[in-house]
Order: C-alpha cells, then structure tokens, then sequence
C-alpha cells in the first residue's frame, strides 16, 4: 500500500515538472499565466517567477497586468532578492495606489530595504534609506495593520545607527584619541537623545575627558580638569546611580585633588 502511494506521489510530481516545462517552453502567454498563478499559489516562488518574468511584458495595460506585477514583485521578495523586489512593489504601488494590495506592496517594499541594511559596523546607507522607506509607509498608512511591525523595525534599525556612532566614539576612547572621543560623544548625545546606550556616553565621554585631563602638560592641566569635573557632574545629574558610579567618584576625587594643587599655588 505504501510503495503504491509513493509511486502516486512520484507520478504527480513528474506531471507537475512536465507541465511546468511544458509552459516554460511554450508560446502560449495563458498556459504560462495559468502556470505561473497554479505555482504561486503553491508557493513555488522560483518556477512563478520565471514564467512570470516570460509574460510581465505582454500583458503591461491587460486586466491581468496588476495581478502578475503584484505576484512577480512578491516572487522576488519570498526568494530573498530585496532590490529587485522593492524596485518592483515600489513600482506597483506607483502604478496601482488604489489596489486593494497597495498598503502591503508598500510595505513589503520598505521591508526590503530592511533586510538589505547590513551590520551596524559597515557602512549605514542602506540603514538610513530603510528608516526613511518605513517612516514614508507610515506616514502615508497611519492606521495600518503593518504599523506595528513597520515602528519595530524602524527602531531596531535606529539602534543599528546608534550603536555605531557610540562604538566609534568608544573606539577613539581605547586607542588614547581622547579629544576625537570626546567630541564624537558630545556629538552622540545630542544627535540620539533618546539612545538605549545614553548613560554609556556619559560615562566613557567624562572617561575620555578624565584621561585627556591626567596626561595633559601642565599649562593645559587645569582646564581640561574642570572640564573633566563638569563632565563627572552632567553624568551624576543624569544617571546618579550608573553602574559605573562607584569608578567616576573615585575617578573625580583624583581629579580634585589635583585642582586643588594649582588653587593652593595660586
């Protein structure tokens, strides 16, 4: 009964390659359509694809042109090749924004782009792009059922940004270019005011400023001292109980104690 069953199975499967070949080759642009919806619909997105790529052409201005656009954009997306698929939901929703499938080409398209940012240690373009492709969707389908999923995305993609700058500014901190951190600290905070990693750029921003304070010539040692103190005192006003607070007082101490040398010069 078994082996009867699997050669059933067997003989399907060869009709269904055969017909499908069969429509590959063929001239007729209908057997292809026909194929091409029996194959989508059983999720077999790269067969779809191919025979929807042969008859995109031929029907542009037909009924059945919205149909096969939508299908052959959504082909890609399942196959993973977000360029190509947001290049042509992007076109769909150009093309036919009061289709009943409009809002989600729209967001599958700007989806596309999230997929296509890469880790937050390479270049961002294709992050900010992303961001600016969501926050589009959003605001032209303020109450659609994607609204949720399209804000979580953005805000990961927020962090991704976020954690980059932060990790350049730390970097200078460990390769001693105090100054560089100092600046791309300040310049963290005010450009992410809402970061997750904010009491982290309080802390490694006064850290910067206390090494850069220590090791400076003399002449230049009391300055960049209170600067430094200025800076302990935004992180305690900030963060009064950051995991790094028992450090910075004993850190700020330090710091003290060595303004108090030039107060008692003078």
């Amino acid at each position: 009964m078994k082996r009867g069953i699997y050669i059933l199975l067997i003989s399907i499967l060869f009709v269904s390659c055969s017909d499908y070949q069969k429509a590959l080759k063929s001239e007729d642009t209908a057997a292809k359509y026909d194929m091409a919806t029996e194959l989508y619909n059983a999720e077999k997105w790269n067969k779809s694809y191919k025979l929807l790529e042969q008859i995109l052409q031929q029907y542009r201005g037909k009924p059945q042109a919205e149909k096969i656009t939508f299908m052959h954009a959504m082909c890609s997306y399942q196959l993973g090749d977000y360029y190509i698929s947001s290049y042509h939901f992007d076109k769909f929703s150009d093309i036919y924004p009061k289709s009943e499938k409009a809002e989600q080409a729209a967001f599958l398209a700007a989806k596309g782009y999230y997929f296509n940012s890469p880790v937050y240690s390479k270049e961002q373009k294709e992050t900010i792009d992303a961001i600016e492709k969501l926050q589009l969707f959003v605001n032209r389908y303020p109450n659609s059922q994607y609204l949720d999923e399209a804000n979580s995305l953005v805000q990961e993609l927020d962090f991704k940004l976020e954690k980059k700058a932060f990790e350049i500014a730390k970097q200078y901190n460990k390769i001693f270019e105090y100054k560089a951190s100092i600046k791309s600290f300040n310049n963290f905070l005010l450009e992410f005011p809402g970061a997750s990693l904010r009491s982290e750029a309080f802390y490694y921003r006064f850290d910067s400023a206390y090494h850069l304070a220590i090791l400076s010539v003399d002449y230049l040692k009391e300055e960049r001292i209170k600067d430094a103190i200025g800076y302990f005192e935004a992180l305690k006003k900030a963060y009064p109980n950051s995991d790094h607070s028992e450090v910075s007082i004993e850190m700020k101490e330090e710091l003290q104690q060595q303004l108090n040398t030039f107060t008692t010069k003078s």
